[in-house]
């Protein structure tokens, strides 16, 4: 059971990281600040493509991470 959980533990500490550093930056100065307010102003869907795909993956190991984690220090 613990080296079942320590293995989670380790792959989603792997793909967190992995997801975090290949997910483009949100902020790019100014405009980036202006370009954030059209999207949302005329609708872009993020949740297309490779960054909905990396925001997706990011939640999805975060909470796996944390919850084994938590689990794994009970134990």
């Amino acid at each position: 059971m613990k080296t079942a959980l320590l293995v989670i533990l380790i792959i989603s500490s792997i793909v967190l990281v992995a997801a975090i550093l290949l997910s483009p930056g949100k902020a790019a100065g100014m405009s980036g600040a202006i370009a954030g307010g059209a999207e949302s102003l005329f609708g872009k869907k993020k949740a297309k493509g490779f960054e909905g795909f990396l925001e997706k993956t990011t939640k999805v190991s975060g909470v796996l991470f944390m919850l084994s984690a938590f689990v794994y220090s009970l134990l």
